[in-house]
């Protein structure tokens, strides 16, 4: 059986990438763990997994075309199939996203189109809403923008903070993204222009 070949793109604390590596989905290999920042804690999670790392530091580089395109060279010498973004803190450069069109994947704490950025949690506390989530999406050239994958949604209780809606949040990003990931890996997902598709049928 051949096994998805993944590499994971991450900045910080991983937790997203402990629930990819916890998951010991049989058709994924994961291939490297790249970070942008040396100090990234997610580090340790593939190192004691046995996953190789590679950290290629963003500070040096004059300029973001630069850093992509480095970033690209040491990507794809893992030659993956699929590279899943778990916190990783930059903004690509459209030329990166277009070489890995299709095959690059995001994920993010709201329910996208709503709250793209920073600060989700705060910003659906403020507005007052009764509902949040997250969602897994294609990466296309504008930011938090790519079609929609899968979603979850969480219920914003009244006595919610940042930090306990924030978790309940991350809760279901750790469950829908190894899912998104094994679609991938048994051949039913794909994107078609700006549609996706599980199955052969739009999502």
């Amino acid at each position: 059986m051949k096994k998805l070949a993944l590499v994971v793109l991450i900045s910080g604390r991983g937790s997203n990438l402990k629930a990819i590596i916890e998951a010991a989905d049989p058709q994924v290999e994961i291939r490297a763990v790249i970070s942008n920042r040396p100090q990234a804690a997610g580090l340790l999670y593939a190192q004691q997994a046995g996953i190789a790392t590679e950290v290629l530091d963003h500070t040096p580089f004059d300029s973001r075309i630069a850093y992509d395109q480095a970033l690209q060279t040491c990507i794809d010498h893992y030659q993956p199939d699929l590279i899943a973004l778990a916190g990783f803190m930059r903004i690509l450069t459209p030329e990166l996203v277009t070489h890995y069109r299709g095959r690059l994947i995001n994920i993010h704490p709201s329910l996208l189109p709503a709250f793209k950025g920073l600060h989700t949690h705060k910003r659906v506390l403020d507005s007052k809403l009764t509902e949040h989530g997250a969602s897994v999406h294609f990466v296309t050239e504008d930011l938090d923008s790519g079609p929609v994958i899968l979603q979850a949604r969480v219920l914003v209780l009244p006595n919610d903070n940042e930090d306990t809606l924030a978790a309940r949040v991350l809760t279901e990003e750790h469950r829908i993204y190894p899912q998104v990931i094994h679609w991938f890996a048994e051949g039913r997902l794909q994107l078609q222009g700006q549609h996706v598709l599980l199955d052969g049928k739009p999502i």
